[in-house]
């Protein structure tokens, strides 16, 4: 096994590509002077959904995790393997995490790249930071955390239950059940169920020369990482026991 080109490089590219069309729905969605400006909540969960098909097929090599939840719940469901030739260890899934969270946070830049334009224009703070992450619409950390467990749960015990499933439908399946996870459980927080996605754009908002971006909620940033982490966990040992 090669870490760098089995893992590393795809696991990058394939998280890159997530967030470059999901941060970028979201931005033309709510960005001002967008063609899709108020496009709505459904055109995001497409967008996100068609950005998961893409970055599966992408890191088809290690796997298409792209996500560190989905990752952690392969581990704790005691698979030998996170892919062809990839033994499933703690080592390994760092690896995965390491190379998630920087393809996450380049593809938040170049979606910012791609919008500059519309994030020099006048808009809410918090309107420019929800491009790159979530937030709560009823801020309560315990009950946001909460939500984000459950909707990553649900995301990865499906996700394990596509291996007992004769067709080979992969990529697209996956699209498809974060696009019925964004419409029925993404109200409450905006559904990061999983963590490099939140927190690399996070970043990278935080580090951007965004014009009025204001704060970068770090009070908050840590819901979208520790909930997914622990649904995640949780839908890997359910699978397992089941």
């Amino acid at each position: 096994m090669n870490a760098f080109t089995d893992i590393m490089v795809p696991e990058f590219l394939g998280t890159m590509i997530l967030i470059l069309g999901g941060a970028g729905v979201v931005a033309n969605v709510i960005l001002p002077k967008n063609k899709g400006f108020n496009g709505g909540w459904l055109l995001i969960n497409f967008g996100w959904g068609l950005a998961v098909f893409a970055g599966v097929y992408v890191a088809f090599k290690s796997g298409g995790h792209i996500n560190p939840a989905v990752t952690l719940g392969i581990l704790a469901n005691g698979a030998e393997q996170f892919a062809e030739g990839v033994p499933a260890n703690f080592a390994n899934m760092l690896l995965y995490w390491v190379s998630q969270l920087a393809g996450a946070f380049v593809g938040a830049i170049l979606a910012y790249l791609t919008y500059k334009q519309h994030f020099d224009e006048d808009a809410e703070p918090a309107i420019k930071l929800a491009v790159f992450s979530t937030g709560p619409q009823i801020r309560s950390y315990t009950w946001n955390f909460v939500t984000e467990v459950i909707g990553t749960f649900m995301l990865v015990f499906v996700v394990l239950s596509f291996a007992n499933w004769p067709g080979d439908i992969g990529p697209l399946a996956a699209a498809l059940l974060v696009v019925g996870i964004g419409a029925s459980l993404g109200g409450p927080t905006g559904y990061a169920i999983n963590p490099a996605r939140d927190f690399g754009p996070r970043i990278a908002h935080f580090l951007l020369p965004i014009p009025g971006k204001g704060s970068s909620d770090w009070a908050y940033s840590w819901v979208p990482v520790v909930g997914p982490l622990a649904g995640g966990a949780l839908g890997g040992l359910l699978a397992a026991a089941l």
